[in-house]
């Protein structure tokens, strides 16, 4: 018993025994990195990283090889922890390595680019201007367009400073800078770009908010349109109808009417004179969401500036006559689309007429509130056939398919 005794006290003395307590009551913090550092170490064959808080502890591997968690492990399972820790380490730092090459690095053309202007600006002479052509032609990532409006800045300080230029640069600039930003995504730089009042020495133009707003378009982003509107806004650039053109189809596509109807108010008290082309969006959405009193606001602005009607805004009147339950009217309005239309558009009308009857009186009833969408449908169910008699009685005999019109896709819940 004595001789049992005093072999568990030379154990417990032993310096192997030392790493119980860290195992029996979890590792303290801190020493589970310490211990990988150490086990990486040995593994690798190299010391561990200097940026790791540990490092300069100043620890040596044989002290701690006594002490690891290991030494109460079988040779096998240590060796099996050990590559699996490495691999894990070495995944996770190559994957950062690349992640953030990606992200916090301009490409090397624009990084060459961007040093040769400024040498030159530090040598004190003006960098030519197809090195920034060619720097704005190559911005491809994020990273590029932030290097690129470092420049524009150190430039313009120059030509402040050194050659006593205190204007702007020209449009072109602006125009060339916004596309580049809109093509790789820095809608953040392209939007400073639209300040009056900056220090990059850009002259922000409507045309080259044209750029983030088309690529507002292709990306359906409603949130981005308003900002660049507001910027507009705000640095007092005037609006244009091509402006209107491209809100109006984002609008559009997105439906959103009430959208539509705020910044179509905004560009009318502005003064803005509406291409045709906004103006059909804008009395087709109508008529699809059933508004017939803003159908005939529309058009009736829209005859002081387009005098023929198109297809759009054609049948956009018959259906605001519908749903004002005068069929009669409706087929007066086609009649005298057909009448004007160009030879090669009239085959279209039938296109028209064709949809009017098989697919907007499902649109238009459905965006109803519940309560009035059976009134409407009976009434268009009603109205639509008598619309086509009267088009036939008048002359105008265009063959369609009523059958779709009783169909059950007007039963909307």
């Amino acid at each position: 018993m004595q001789a049992a005794a005093a072999r568990a006290r030379r154990l417990l003395a032993s310096p192997a025994a030392s790493g119980i307590p860290g195992i029996l009551s979890g590792p303290t913090p801190g020493r589970a990195s310490y211990a990988e550092g150490v086990l990486l170490h040995g593994l690798d064959g190299a010391p561990a990283s200097p940026s790791s808080p540990h490092h300069a502890r100043g620890f040596s591997s044989s002290c701690f090889a006594s002490r690891s968690p290991c030494n109460l492990l079988s040779p096998t399972i240590a060796s099996q922890w050990l590559s699996e820790k490495s691999v894990n380490y070495h995944m996770t730092t190559a994957h950062f390595s690349t992640e953030a090459s990606d992200k916090d690095h301009p490409t090397e053309a624009v990084e060459e680019m961007y040093q040769k202007m400024l040498k030159s600006v530090e040598a004190k002479t003006m960098p030519p201007n197809a090195w920034l052509w060619s720097m704005i032609d190559s911005c491809s990532i994020k990273e590029d367009i932030k290097l690129l409006f470092q420049i524009l800045q150190k430039l313009r300080v120059f030509r402040l400073s050194n050659l006593r230029i205190s204007a702007n640069f020209n449009e072109n600039l602006c125009r060339k800078v916004t596309e580049a930003c809109a093509r790789v995504g820095a809608i953040d730089y392209g939007l400073k770009a639209l300040w009056k009042h900056n220090v990059y020495g850009i002259t922000p133009t409507i045309g080259s908010a044209h750029y983030l707003l088309q690529h507002a378009k292709e990306q359906n982003d409603i949130k981005l349109m308003e900002n660049v509107i507001h910027v507009l806004l705000r640095n007092f650039l005037l609006l244009q109808p091509g402006t209107a053109d491209i809100v109006f189809s984002i609008c559009y596509n997105a439906d959103r009417w009430d959208l539509l109807s705020k910044y179509a108010e905004r560009f009318v008290k502005a003064g803005v004179k509406l291409h045709r082309a906004a103006f059909d969006i804008w009395m087709d959405f109508a008529a699809k969401v059933g508004d017939s009193q803003s159908i005939w606001n529309i058009n009736s602005l829209r005859g002081r500036s387009v005098k023929h009607y198109t297809l759009a805004s054609g049948f956009a009147c018959a259906k605001g006559s519908l749903l004002d339950r005068k069929p009669e009217n409706a087929a007066a309005m086609i009649k005298l689309l057909y009448k004007h239309l160009p030879d090669q558009k009239k085959p279209f009308v039938k296109d028209e007429l064709e949809k009017l009857i098989a697919e907007w009186p499902t649109e238009v009833v459905k965006r109803q509130k519940k309560d009035n969408r059976k009134a409407l449908e009976e009434a268009l169910i009603k109205d639509i056939p008598t619309m086509v008699d009267c088009l036939t009685k008048s002359g105008l005999d265009i063959p369609v398919d009523l059958d779709k019109l009783a169909t059950p896709q007007l039963q909307v819940v």
